[in-house]
């Protein structure tokens, strides 16, 4: 055997283990019995489509994750692209994970302007195609120039541009992309107009390229915003450059680091320099409005005019194109041409989700005056010429509001275009705490406010230092004033950048996420009863989002916790009843949802609570650096600080699904976050025994908090990142030595040695099981190392905790000398009697777990699945509810349905 080739190895290994790798699923109609038995899984290529219908429009390029079946290919496999007509496609490859066998669990694929036109994709081993266009980086001392083949940027690796120049066929069409922030030192919360702000600008500390081609480059730029002497909010931004192609990308995020008191945001935006090489009334302006909406102007406007310069100049100037040679224009205009006005400024602001105003003038000191408006702005714009100009776009525009457009000195010699992540015509960014604490200043207190408003807090810890917000931007360098059409596919690509994914069954098959997933299933009545309840679920959160208007920037992305039905409003304003923050795994939820059906509706809706939850709701640098905060008023006002919320398990299927740099940066950041536990211990205010933090003997519940760490430790063990080995021993050493307590994960905490990386093991058995222990993404993370790690006794030890936890209180006390106590959601922890019953072959588990998800604690059979009107005076704005309808239910219901549907989908009850 020593002979064969290692893939021929891990080939065959996989095809003889396939019956068992899916054989412990009970019943035929398990998530893998989809599987051929005929075609083994080794010879099966991807099958990758786009999203949202439309391809690639005018997007730069698309990346994307594929997953690959444990053994099937070695690490260093190459793969092909092609269309479903059989055309090559080049594409660029990277691994983002490998199994423990070290073969490919998850790869990353640059697609460029190839990829345009096709719908359907191939994804098989074999040698990629070469591009007709490379893009290439080159670094000097200070610069870095990427050349995609079509546009040249060039780079600063320190100062205050971060884009020296952007060129064209020679011809520079952006230079000085540079960013600026506007800072106003305190509020007028009255009217006596005190306001005063300053202006910093972003000053560079390093930048390095992570990624060099063939077909995609991306350029990473860090640095802090600075005026005079003082240097803040941080920033990082990356540049994404695809081959051949004439756009580029950014992706741009801020932590914020000031006082909340004093450091109020006035302004935050992006900027560039747009020479302006043409006539006057050859330069153009286009600022999307709604859908394929467009303000089209030109700079010095020939039509509408007393005197008619014919209808060949008009109607080439509408469509962008060269005017005629004035001496071809009726005379009577070009002897007057002095006289019409140029326009030069324009400004778009989108100060809420539901209205816009554009507004112009012809230069600074001169009035203005109204333009148009409408609801929601893509956020999209042109500026320049015949002879090239720069389109722009900021996406999310009014759902993050407040957000705006400028253009200023297009008359000039040079445009600026600046895109407001944070608008300075808006109330200035308050992130203030919002109440003054009514006098909660010790633990009893604090205690006695939680159980009236659910909120936890503690002086001094609902500080938003340390959170951050990214945001994605779009830049094309057009040669010549593009034409309609061109415009509205550049704007759609802003609005909603084109995404290629991997089919649902394909992911099932490669087992990836615990395999705690099978493809939406309506073949009987009983299933089709639950995927109508899933899809109802989703739906009403979808619905919600735009009737409350979940939106803005520090929010979109998030959902509410609970509703109160005699407001008819969710109780966005009553303490830990607020923002969701992540609360017992919505996110997850979505997750789930999304890999086995591939509906971009849910996608999109889940990509934009990744972004939120792992940038608004966690710390990232500070004291409480890794950790996040606990639902409520404010996402960081709660006193709870904790792993279960900044933990990466609620990131791992964004980024494997598109490799996002950011996502990746969060979880790897996330590795030491056991060091957090010597600054805060988790459940300080109800702690009977005295405690205090050593770093010998860390007290770490292995649920909420250790489900955290795994999640950071194992990603960055199977990504390979940097402590990809002290990541790994971690994870062993804390999974045997969980195992090795007396009453395994039913001991519920452990002692833990932050030099070693392991628990102490108690002498004496404890029983220590909360409803909240498995509900953070504990679940998961178990069946993913159970898949991974062969380690028998930590398996035994889970499956203990699943078979008990939904026992009754006497199987309970047998087995462990004392029962569970009082406990909740047996709906949502029926998906660890669905996991036992499949992992040990048990009818009676199976059987069991039905029952406790059709007729425990949460959405019962009793249910009934309808939708209230709310109109008149009842709400603000006319829409629906659901009274019985709640997120913590929601997302333990959703996740159930899902895993059980998957492990033991045949014992499911008629």
């Amino acid at each position: 055997m020593s002979s064969l080739p290692r893939r021929s190895l891990l080939k065959a290994a996989a095809v003889a283990g396939a019956a068992a790798q899916f054989s412990w699923v009970l019943g035929r109609g398990g998530a893998q019995a989809a599987v051929s038995a005929e075609t083994p899984a080794a010879d099966r290529p991807s099958t990758v489509s786009w999203l949202e219908p439309g391809g690639l429009g005018a997007a730069a390029g698309s990346t994307f994750g594929a997953a690959w079946p444990q053994g099937v290919h070695p690490g260093d496999q190459a793969f092909a692209l092609t269309t479903a007509d059989g055309a090559d496609v080049p594409v660029q490859t990277w691994t983002t994970a490998r199994w423990p066998d070290g073969s490919l669990k998850w790869t990353a694929h640059a697609v460029g302007p190839e990829a345009a036109g096709a719908e359907r994709f191939t994804l098989a081993p074999g040698t990629p195609a070469t591009a007709a266009k490379t893009v290439s980086v080159t670094e000097t001392g200070r610069r870095i120039t990427v050349d995609t083949g079509t546009v040249r940027a060039v780079i600063w690796k320190d100062g205050g541009k971060l884009v020296e120049s952007v060129t064209r066929d020679g011809v520079k069409i952006a230079t000085d992309g540079r960013l600026v922030l506007l800072r106003q030192s305190d509020l007028d919360d009255g009217d006596q107009g005190n306001e005063k702000w300053e202006r910093f600008d972003g000053e560079i500390s390093g930048a390095v390229v992570e990624q060099s081609g063939p077909v995609r480059a991306v350029v990473r730029i860090d640095g802090k915003h600075r005026k005079g002497s003082r240097s803040w909010l941080p920033f990082s931004v990356r540049l994404y450059f695809y081959a051949g192609s004439e756009s580029f990308r950014m992706v741009h995020t801020i932590t914020y680091d000031g006082d909340q008191n004093k450091d109020f945001v006035r302004g935050l935006g992006v900027r560039f320099t747009v020479p302006m090489r043409d006539a006057a009334y050859d330069r153009h302006v286009r600022i999307a409005g709604e859908g394929a909406g467009f303000l089209t102007e030109a700079v010095q406007g020939i039509t509408g005019l007393r005197r008619d310069p014919g209808a060949a100049v008009r109607t080439a100037q509408v469509k962008g194109e060269k005017l005629p040679d004035p001496a071809t224009w009726d005379q009577r205009v070009t002897t007057r041409m002095q006289y019409v006005p140029t326009w030069g400024d324009y400004t778009l602001s989108q100060l809420s989700a539901d209205g816009f105003a554009l507004r112009k003038r012809t230069k600074a000191g001169h009035g203005w005056i109204p333009a148009g408006g409408g609801r929601r702005a893509n956020g999209f714009g042109y500026v320049g010429g015949v002879t090239g100009g720069l389109s722009f776009g900021l996406r999310d525009f009014w759902q993050k509001h407040p957000a705006q457009l400028d253009i200023r000195g297009a008359a000039g010699d040079e445009a600026e275009v600046t895109l407001w992540l944070w608008s300075p015509e808006a109330q200035p960014m308050d992130l203030r705490f919002y109440h003054d604490g009514m006098g909660q200043d010790a633990f009893p207190e604090q205690l006695e406010g939680l159980n009236i408003t659910y909120e936890d807090y503690e002086p001094g810890f609902g500080t938003p230092y340390g959170i951050a917000r990214t945001s994605e931007l779009m830049f094309w360098a057009n040669a010549a004033t593009p034409a309609a059409e061109t415009l509205v596919a550049q704007s759609a690509a802003v609005s909603t950048p084109p995404q290629l994914a991997v089919a649902p069954e394909d992911l099932v098959r490669a087992r990836v996420f615990g395999g705690l997933f099978s493809p939406v299933d309506r073949s009987t009545p009983a299933k089709a009863k639950i995927e109508d309840h899933l899809d109802y679920l989703f739906t009403y959160y979808k619905d919600q989002a735009e009737q409350r208007r979940w939106y803005g920037f520090w929010d979109y992305g998030d959902i509410m916790h609970t509703y109160d039905e005699d407001r008819h409003q969710w109780r966005y304003d009553v303490g830990g009843y607020a923002w969701d923050n992540s609360e017992l795994s919505p996110d997850l939820w979505l997750w789930y949802a999304y890999l086995r059906s591939g509906r971009a509706d849910v996608f999109r809706f889940a990509e934009a609570m990744t972004r939120h939850t792992g940038e608004v709701d966690v710390y990232h640098i500070g004291q409480w650096a890794g950790l996040g905060t606990r639902h409520g008023v404010q996402h960081f006002a709660c006193s709870a600080k904790q792993q279960r919320i900044s933990t990466a398990v609620y990131r791992r299927p964004y980024y494997f699904l598109t490799a996002d740099e950011r996502v990746g940066d969060l979880m790897h950041d996330l590795v030491d976050s056991d060091e957090t536990f010597l600054v805060l211990d988790p459940i300080r205010k109800i702690r009977t025994e005295p405690y205090t933090p050593d770093r010998h003997a860390l007290s770490i519940g292995f649920g909420t908090d250790w489900s955290g760490l795994a999640a950071a430790w194992l990603t960055e063990w199977e990504r390979g990142g940097p402590k990809a080995a002290k990541a790994e021993a971690r994870l062993r050493s804390t999974m045997e030595t969980i195992a090795a307590q007396p009453n395994g994960f039913v001991q519920g905490a452990g002692l833990y040695d932050l030099d070693t990386g392991r628990f102490a093991v108690a002498t004496e058995p404890v029983v220590g099981v909360s409803h909240l222990s498995a509900m953070f993404g504990l679940v998961e993370m178990c069946a993913e190392l159970i898949d991974l790690v062969d380690m028998p006794q930590f398996k035994a030890a889970w499956l203990d905790y699943c078979r008990y936890f939904n026992a009754s209180k006497t199987e309970q006390a047998a087995r462990y000398g004392k029962n569970f106590g009082t406990l909740l959601l047996f709906q949502g922890h029926s998906r660890q009697d669905a996991y036992a019953a499949a992992q040990l072959n048990d009818t009676k588990l199976a059987q069991r777990a039905w029952a406790k998800f059709d007729k425990s604690d949460g959405y019962t059979a009793a249910m009934v699945w309808d939708k209230t009107p709310v109109q008149g005076s009842a709400a603000l704005e006319p829409g629906y509810e659901h009274l019985w309808i709640s997120t913590n239910t929601t997302a333990l219901y959703g996740l159930a349905a899902i895993q059980n549907l998957a492990l033991v989908g045949d014992h499911l009850p008629a």
